[in-house]
Protein backbone atom coordinates (compact mmCIF):
# COMPACT_ATOMS: atom_id res chain seq x y z
CA UNK A 1 0.00 0.00 0.00
CA UNK A 2 1.17 3.33 -1.07
CA UNK A 3 2.50 5.99 1.81
CA UNK A 4 0.88 8.99 2.23
CA UNK A 5 3.78 10.98 1.09
CA UNK A 6 3.41 8.95 -2.22
CA UNK A 7 0.14 9.29 -2.46
CA UNK A 8 0.24 12.89 -1.92
CA UNK A 9 2.84 13.12 -4.95
CA UNK A 10 2.02 14.74 -7.79
CA UNK A 11 0.99 12.09 -10.86
CA UNK A 12 4.07 13.01 -13.07
CA UNK A 13 6.03 12.26 -10.48
CA UNK A 14 4.59 8.84 -9.79
CA UNK A 15 4.89 8.36 -13.29
CA UNK A 16 8.47 9.48 -13.56
CA UNK A 17 9.47 7.71 -10.60
CA UNK A 18 8.23 4.77 -11.87
CA UNK A 19 10.25 4.81 -15.26
CA UNK A 20 13.47 5.32 -13.20
CA UNK A 21 12.66 2.29 -11.23
CA UNK A 22 12.56 0.37 -14.63
CA UNK A 23 15.67 2.24 -16.07
CA UNK A 24 17.47 1.27 -12.57
CA UNK A 25 16.21 -2.58 -12.87
CA UNK A 26 17.35 -2.67 -16.61
CA UNK A 27 13.95 -2.96 -18.30
CA UNK A 28 15.44 0.09 -20.42
CA UNK A 29 19.12 0.43 -21.13
CA UNK A 30 21.46 3.17 -22.90
CA UNK A 31 20.09 4.07 -25.87
CA UNK A 32 16.30 2.25 -25.51
CA UNK A 33 13.56 4.04 -26.30
CA UNK A 34 11.15 5.05 -23.22
CA UNK A 35 7.14 4.40 -23.52
CA UNK A 36 5.97 8.11 -25.14
CA UNK A 37 3.12 10.23 -24.17
CA UNK A 38 0.45 8.22 -25.92
CA UNK A 39 1.47 4.83 -24.20
CA UNK A 40 1.58 6.95 -20.95
CA UNK A 41 -1.05 8.08 -20.91
CA UNK A 42 -2.97 5.21 -21.66
CA UNK A 43 -0.90 3.22 -18.73
CA UNK A 44 -1.66 5.40 -16.26
CA UNK A 45 -4.74 7.46 -16.95
CA UNK A 46 -3.57 10.51 -17.05
CA UNK A 47 -3.75 13.74 -19.48
CA UNK A 48 -0.67 14.34 -21.91
CA UNK A 49 0.31 17.66 -20.19
CA UNK A 50 1.05 14.74 -17.34
CA UNK A 51 2.64 12.26 -19.33
CA UNK A 52 4.78 14.82 -20.78
CA UNK A 53 6.02 16.44 -17.42
CA UNK A 54 6.87 12.73 -16.34
CA UNK A 55 9.23 12.39 -19.18
CA UNK A 56 10.81 15.92 -19.08
CA UNK A 57 11.69 14.95 -15.54
CA UNK A 58 13.98 12.08 -16.41
CA UNK A 59 15.18 14.88 -18.75
CA UNK A 60 15.78 17.55 -16.82
CA UNK A 61 17.84 15.02 -14.81
CA UNK A 62 20.24 13.65 -17.29
CA UNK A 63 18.92 10.51 -17.52
CA UNK A 64 17.26 10.58 -21.01
CA UNK A 65 17.22 12.63 -24.50
CA UNK A 66 14.66 13.45 -26.71
CA UNK A 67 15.01 12.82 -30.01
CA UNK A 68 12.79 15.06 -32.25
CA UNK A 69 10.10 12.47 -34.40
CA UNK A 70 11.65 9.30 -32.96
CA UNK A 71 10.94 9.60 -29.23
CA UNK A 72 12.45 9.94 -25.36
CA UNK A 73 15.37 7.60 -25.00
CA UNK A 74 17.90 6.15 -21.99
CA UNK A 75 20.83 8.24 -22.40
CA UNK A 76 24.30 6.40 -23.47
CA UNK A 77 26.34 9.10 -21.74
CA UNK A 78 27.97 7.58 -18.56
CA UNK A 79 28.74 10.19 -16.16
CA UNK A 80 31.78 11.66 -14.73
CA UNK A 81 33.10 10.57 -11.68
CA UNK A 82 34.77 13.56 -10.18
CA UNK A 83 37.29 12.17 -7.21
CA UNK A 84 37.78 16.41 -5.81
CA UNK A 85 40.90 15.24 -3.76
CA UNK A 86 42.17 12.50 -5.39
CA UNK A 87 42.62 14.06 -8.94
CA UNK A 88 44.73 17.36 -6.97
CA UNK A 89 47.37 15.21 -5.65
CA UNK A 90 50.75 16.13 -6.91
CA UNK A 91 51.74 13.22 -8.32
CA UNK A 92 49.09 13.40 -10.85
CA UNK A 93 49.88 16.80 -12.09
CA UNK A 94 53.78 16.21 -10.54
CA UNK A 95 54.36 13.36 -13.38
CA UNK A 96 52.35 15.12 -16.24
CA UNK A 97 49.44 14.11 -16.12
CA UNK A 98 45.92 16.22 -16.69
CA UNK A 99 43.61 16.93 -13.79
CA UNK A 100 41.00 16.60 -16.48
CA UNK A 101 42.31 13.23 -17.59
CA UNK A 102 42.24 11.79 -14.33
CA UNK A 103 38.61 12.10 -14.20
CA UNK A 104 37.92 10.52 -17.33
CA UNK A 105 39.61 6.73 -17.03
CA UNK A 106 39.28 5.14 -20.41
CA UNK A 107 37.60 7.69 -22.25
CA UNK A 108 38.39 10.35 -24.84
CA UNK A 109 38.24 13.66 -23.67
CA UNK A 110 38.94 16.66 -25.42
CA UNK A 111 39.90 20.23 -24.20
CA UNK A 112 39.13 23.14 -27.08
CA UNK A 113 40.87 26.33 -25.70
CA UNK A 114 38.64 29.06 -25.74
CA UNK A 115 41.41 31.96 -25.40
CA UNK A 116 44.42 33.57 -23.04
CA UNK A 117 44.20 36.80 -22.51
CA UNK A 118 45.43 39.89 -20.02
CA UNK A 119 42.24 41.55 -18.18
CA UNK A 120 41.23 42.77 -15.19
CA UNK A 121 40.11 40.08 -13.01
CA UNK A 122 36.34 40.18 -11.20
CA UNK A 123 36.73 42.16 -7.96
CA UNK A 124 36.59 38.94 -5.25
CA UNK A 125 39.07 36.54 -7.46
CA UNK A 126 41.72 40.12 -7.91
CA UNK A 127 41.52 40.81 -4.11
CA UNK A 128 42.43 36.58 -3.89
CA UNK A 129 45.11 37.04 -5.75
CA UNK A 130 46.09 40.58 -4.36
CA UNK A 131 45.74 42.55 -7.47
CA UNK A 132 45.21 45.94 -7.00
CA UNK A 133 45.99 49.06 -8.89
CA UNK A 134 44.36 47.23 -11.72
CA UNK A 135 46.86 45.30 -12.28
CA UNK A 136 46.13 42.63 -14.81
CA UNK A 137 45.19 38.57 -14.34
CA UNK A 138 46.18 36.21 -16.58
CA UNK A 139 42.70 34.85 -17.93
CA UNK A 140 42.70 31.45 -19.47
CA UNK A 141 39.34 29.95 -20.80
CA UNK A 142 38.66 26.46 -21.87
CA UNK A 143 35.66 24.12 -22.59
CA UNK A 144 36.01 20.47 -22.14
CA UNK A 145 34.28 17.61 -24.04
CA UNK A 146 33.75 13.83 -23.31
CA UNK A 147 32.46 11.46 -25.83
CA UNK A 148 31.98 14.66 -28.04
CA UNK A 149 29.37 16.48 -25.64
CA UNK A 150 30.51 19.57 -23.86
CA UNK A 151 30.40 18.84 -20.09
CA UNK A 152 32.36 21.60 -18.48
CA UNK A 153 33.46 25.60 -18.83
CA UNK A 154 36.49 26.74 -16.73
CA UNK A 155 38.03 30.32 -16.47
CA UNK A 156 41.44 29.92 -14.52
CA UNK A 157 42.89 33.31 -13.27
CA UNK A 158 46.55 34.01 -12.42
CA UNK A 159 48.96 36.95 -11.15
CA UNK A 160 49.35 38.39 -15.49
CA UNK A 161 52.82 39.37 -13.88
CA UNK A 162 53.73 35.64 -13.00
CA UNK A 163 52.28 34.15 -16.09
CA UNK A 164 54.21 36.86 -18.61
CA UNK A 165 56.95 35.07 -20.97
CA UNK A 166 55.65 31.83 -19.45
CA UNK A 167 53.93 28.40 -20.88
CA UNK A 168 50.86 29.72 -18.82
CA UNK A 169 50.51 32.01 -20.92
CA UNK A 170 50.14 29.77 -24.02
CA UNK A 171 46.61 27.84 -25.06
CA UNK A 172 48.49 24.20 -24.39
CA UNK A 173 50.67 25.31 -20.99
CA UNK A 174 51.96 21.71 -21.15
CA UNK A 175 52.16 17.92 -19.30
CA UNK A 176 50.96 18.77 -15.75
CA UNK A 177 49.45 21.60 -16.91
CA UNK A 178 49.46 24.96 -15.38
CA UNK A 179 50.29 23.42 -11.93
CA UNK A 180 53.31 21.68 -13.20
CA UNK A 181 54.46 25.22 -14.09
CA UNK A 182 53.51 27.03 -11.35
CA UNK A 183 55.82 24.19 -9.52
CA UNK A 184 58.94 25.37 -12.01
CA UNK A 185 58.36 28.81 -11.19
CA UNK A 186 58.90 28.25 -7.44
CA UNK A 187 55.06 28.86 -6.68
CA UNK A 188 53.74 25.07 -6.68
CA UNK A 189 50.38 24.76 -5.02
CA UNK A 190 50.75 23.34 -1.79
CA UNK A 191 47.04 23.50 -0.56
CA UNK A 192 43.34 23.86 -2.69
CA UNK A 193 40.16 24.89 -1.38
CA UNK A 194 36.96 23.95 -3.24
CA UNK A 195 33.60 26.07 -2.88
CA UNK A 196 30.24 24.20 -4.85
CA UNK A 197 27.24 25.65 -5.49
CA UNK A 198 24.49 25.11 -8.03
CA UNK A 199 21.88 27.39 -9.89
CA UNK A 200 20.10 27.27 -13.67
CA UNK A 201 22.46 28.35 -16.27
CA UNK A 202 22.78 31.63 -18.12
CA UNK A 203 21.62 31.43 -21.74
CA UNK A 204 25.26 31.78 -22.89
CA UNK A 205 26.31 28.57 -20.07
CA UNK A 206 23.14 26.27 -21.53
CA UNK A 207 24.63 26.81 -25.31
CA UNK A 208 28.08 26.28 -24.76
CA UNK A 209 27.21 23.19 -23.28
CA UNK A 210 24.01 22.00 -25.03
CA UNK A 211 21.75 22.00 -22.16
CA UNK A 212 18.31 20.62 -22.16
CA UNK A 213 15.88 22.88 -20.78
CA UNK A 214 15.43 22.76 -16.87
CA UNK A 215 19.17 21.28 -16.51
CA UNK A 216 20.94 23.40 -14.06
CA UNK A 217 24.38 23.52 -13.69
CA UNK A 218 27.34 22.72 -10.68
CA UNK A 219 29.39 26.10 -10.18
CA UNK A 220 32.90 24.79 -8.17
CA UNK A 221 35.40 27.80 -7.63
CA UNK A 222 38.94 26.44 -7.01
CA UNK A 223 41.55 28.40 -4.98
CA UNK A 224 44.95 27.39 -5.03
CA UNK A 225 47.40 28.25 -2.42
CA UNK A 226 51.48 27.93 -2.61
CA UNK A 227 53.22 27.19 0.90
CA UNK A 228 53.47 30.74 1.85
CA UNK A 229 49.88 30.58 1.97
CA UNK A 230 49.39 33.03 -1.02
CA UNK A 231 46.84 31.99 -4.00
CA UNK A 232 48.57 31.32 -7.33
CA UNK A 233 45.61 30.68 -9.43
CA UNK A 234 41.41 30.97 -9.02
CA UNK A 235 39.47 28.62 -11.08
CA UNK A 236 35.97 29.31 -11.79
CA UNK A 237 34.05 26.08 -13.25
CA UNK A 238 30.31 25.87 -14.48
CA UNK A 239 29.77 21.88 -14.53
CA UNK A 240 26.54 19.95 -16.43
CA UNK A 241 25.14 19.08 -13.43
CA UNK A 242 23.77 15.52 -15.27
CA UNK A 243 27.02 15.01 -16.38
CA UNK A 244 28.75 14.73 -12.82
CA UNK A 245 29.17 12.69 -9.62
CA UNK A 246 30.97 14.69 -7.63
CA UNK A 247 33.22 12.03 -5.10
CA UNK A 248 35.22 13.19 -1.70
CA UNK A 249 37.07 10.93 0.13
CA UNK A 250 39.22 11.54 2.80
CA UNK A 251 40.57 10.50 6.05
CA UNK A 252 38.58 11.33 9.12
CA UNK A 253 40.54 12.87 12.04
Amino acid sequence: MPSDGAVRQPKYQRIAAALKAAIDAGEYGPGDRLPGENDLMSTYGVARMTARQALGVLQAEGLTEARKGAGVFVREFRRIRRRGVQRLAAEVWGAGQSIWAADTEDRDPEVEFLGVTEEAAPSGVAALLGLSGGAPACVRRRRFLLDGKPVLLATSYLDAALAAGTPIADPDSGPGGIYARLAELGRKPARFREEISSRMPSPDEAASLGLAAGTPVVLICRTAFAADGKVVEVNEMVLDASAYVLEYEFDAS
